[in-house]
């Protein structure tokens, strides 16, 4: 169940939207403008909640989300945006290479493909790549071009980042205290001119970081997994297929996908499916659960039930009658 308030703030200049959710594909629908997917890969019950100031040319965000989540799609065409993560158990993994707690991720006009933890907090801002270049051609700034049209872990200079972390941490608390401030242009202004500052000040230092061949292997290895276990359609497959499809022994596949996605291969393999199927269920179809499972594999229904039940905290069939009442 979602639970979402959008408070428009004078004159349509900023506005502020909280949601908060129950459900992995309800959070994502929250996302607005960003055209993301997630899947839920860790097992247990989901919460997630997502706040976004929006000012005239920023937006600024808040993301939790409980358990370890895929994320993958573009946060719009042309847009430029700095994530730092706050919290989280474990490691998060960006297109493959894990990223250390003083790096900060930024996605230039790019696909996102990551994956986060359980217990994981992110904030950052999101603006046009166009008005970062139009700023940094205003004043003479030399902008990192080797990273453009990709989604990195960025090393920066560790002031300007510092700051930026602290501007986010003034505006959550502002949002949690005294949203009402908001409503004044000039303090809008100030706000907007301030974080754009700080993230001009921050990218002629941004540094690339280097995953390493082995990293870069790794990811190959995983794609190539993916790309196998997602043109299946929808028939189970074991591992050793997988593993005679990359060249792999399930030894090195089972390494190349834990330190890529911080999970199993059978159990990234399974989670996707129980993902599909929750999707179907959640539509209300027509077919039975059992119809439902079969189609994506799950041949064993009683083993099946477990699984769904542990991975989403709740039977299939209750989330088909769930869907149907709806």
């Amino acid at each position: 169940m979602a639970l979402s308030a959008t408070l428009p703030i004078q004159d349509s200049a900023a506005s502020l939207f909280q949601a908060s959710s129950t459900d992995v594909d309800e959070h994502c629908a929250a996302l607005g403008r960003w055209r993301l997917s997630y899947d839920q890969i860790s097992a247990g019950a989901f919460t997630g909640s997502f706040t976004q100031l929006s000012l005239p040319r920023v937006e600024v965000f808040r993301e939790i989300t409980s358990q370890q989540v895929r994320q993958y799609g573009q946060l719009g065409a042309g847009s430029f945006g700095i994530g730092l993560p706050w919290h989280g158990d474990g490691e998060v993994n960006c297109n493959g290479a894990s990223v250390a707690g003083s790096q900060v991720i930024a996605c230039i006009d790019a696909e996102v493909d990551m994956c986060t933890p359980k217990a994981f907090e992110f904030r950052g801002v999101v603006t046009s790549a166009a008005l970062i270049e139009e700023l940094a051609a205003n004043l003479e700034i030399e902008l990192p071009r080797a990273v453009w049209h990709q989604l990195r872990a960025m090393e920066m200079a560790e002031a300007p980042v510092a700051r930026l972390r602290a501007h986010l941490a003034a505006i959550q608390e502002t949002i949690t205290t005294a949203p009402e401030r908001f409503n004044d242009p000039v303090a809008r202004q100030a706000l907007e001119d301030t974080l754009l500052v700080e993230i001009m000040d921050m990218l002629p230092t941004a540094r690339p970081t280097d995953p390493g061949r082995s990293a870069v292997t790794r990811k190959r290895t995983v794609d190539r997994a993916r790309a196998r276990m997602h043109g299946s359609g929808d028939r189970s497959l074991s591992l050793l297929e997988v593993c005679k499809a990359v060249g792999a022994s399930p030894r090195k596949l089972g390494y190349c996908f834990r330190e890529v996605l911080g999970t199993s291969p059978m159990h990234y393999w399974r989670a996707m499916r129980l993902n599909r199927v929750r999707r179907d269920l959640k539509r209300g179809a027509e077919a039975s659960v059992y119809d439902i499972a079969v189609q994506h594999g799950f041949w064993h229904f009683s083993q099946f039930s477990l699984d769904y039940k542990r991975h989403f905290s709740e039977l299939p069939s209750e989330t088909l009658r769930r869907a149907r009442l709806a």
